[in-house]
């Protein structure tokens, strides 16, 4: 019956933007329509990899969530009731550090749309408080999805913001729900699913871990979380026979070391295991800012001859782009982050990402939309092809 329900869920919304679509198209003559092609974006940045189909097909829609309370980072989606759902980090201070690491908290927002207007709904994580604990301070990237009738939300926290410890005392956790708007509830005694490996000799020993993305391969769970190596960053795996653990961490991470990767978000197209990541200073792609595409047949094995350009810097997807008019809130590229995707009918449709610049020059981050507009025969392959 789940099933039947998110079919339908699936359909009304893809008609509906199909809808929206056609009505945007020109009429020739009364009652006869002609098509608007969708006018994709020139590439403004030179990648050393092929470039993704998925990368081409981003066409910018504007804002998803914008409050003038609250500085936004990240929206993590998922389709439920006939709404879009997306559970964001935000936080009341105006900067991002040290805010984002001492008082955000995820809130729920809901749309008709993938597109918006999205309303704010309720909060759903906050930290305890209480000194000590893993989760006192600041739950972070969140990653929500759905595994049958439960709703699983993933989120980092940490015990002390103040650096040090901060941010090698970050871990994982996961609240549940039968339902996408709650009650939730922590699994296990506190929530916590994920944290560094006690073993001495394993990469994560005495490092944070973070940036979960979640996905269901096969009869297993795999929890992906980023890391930090002896140089850049490392992507790592956690297996488990159960949405809520126990997590086993494999014994290599998934990525090679002296790359500045993170924010992964895991999806499945084409038989395909992807995951979509940021590419902080251009080691893999060659685009400083821009995302990586990492593709792989089992979720465990990612083939560096298919890494592709995921997605490109803001510049080439927002046409009113104006450096005069942007404001640097955070970092210094004009870059997105924690992108997260959006699957309908099994392929890629809609991206959800912030950034530190604010591109219409308001005092706060926000998040942003953009549909993928894949064209017939698009595949987490193709980009290779046409290289």
């Amino acid at each position: 019956m789940n099933q039947i329900i998110t079919t339908l869920v699936v359909l009304a919304l893809t008609l509906e933007s199909t809808a929206a679509l056609a009505a945007e198209k020109p009429t020739e003559a009364p009652g006869k329509m002609i098509e608007r092609p969708v006018i994709r974006a020139t590439r403004t940045s030179a990648a050393k990899v092929p470039e993704s189909s998925l990368a081409k097909a981003l066409v910018w829609k504007g804002v998803a969530i914008e409050e003038p309370d609250f500085t936004i980072w990240g929206a993590s989606p998922i389709l439920a009731d006939g709404k879009v759902h997306l559970f964001a980090a935000r936080w009341p201070e105006a900067n991002v550090d040290p805010a984002w690491r001492k008082s955000s908290e995820i809130a729920h927002y809901v749309a008709d749309r993938p597109e918006g207007p999205f309303r704010f709904r309720s909060v759903i994580v906050t930290g305890t408080g209480r000194t000590g604990e893993w989760d006192a301070f600041a739950p972070h990237n969140p990653e929500i999805q759905r595994f049958g009738d439960t709703f699983a939300l993933c989120y980092i926290a940490n015990s002390d913001f103040h650096q040090p410890p901060h941010p090698l005392n970050q871990q994982i956790g996961m609240v549940v729900s039968e339902s996408v708007n709650g009650p939730w509830r922590k699994v296990g005694r506190d929530g916590l699913i994920l944290g560094p490996s006690p073993d001495p000799k394993h990469f994560s020993h005495g490092k944070q871990v973070v940036n979960p993305t979640l996905l269901k391969v096969g009869d297993k769970f795999h929890l992906y979380f980023k890391t930090r190596g002896s140089s850049g960053t490392l992507y790592g795996l956690a297996l488990a026979d159960q949405l809520t653990g126990p997590y086993r961490m494999l014994d290599e991470p998934l990525t090679s070391k002296g790359v500045f990767i993170e924010d992964a978000s895991g999806f499945v197209w084409d038989g395909k295991i992807c995951l979509l990541t940021t590419d902080n200073h251009g080691a893999v792609t060659g685009v400083r800012g821009g995302g990586a595409l990492w593709v792989s047949d089992d979720g465990i094995h990612f083939n560096p001859e298919w890494t592709q350009l995921g997605f490109d810097r803001i510049p080439r997807y927002y046409a009113s782009y104006d450096p005069a008019r942007v404001k640097k809130v955070y970092g210094g590229d004009p870059k997105f982050e924690r992108p997260k995707v959006l699957c309908m009918e099994g392929r890629p449709a809609w991206l959800y990402a912030p950034s530190g610049w604010n591109v219409t020059g308001g005092q706060r981050t926000v998040g942003h939309v953009l549909r993928i507009h894949l064209e017939p025969g698009d595949g987490p392959l193709s980009g290779l092809k046409k290289h």
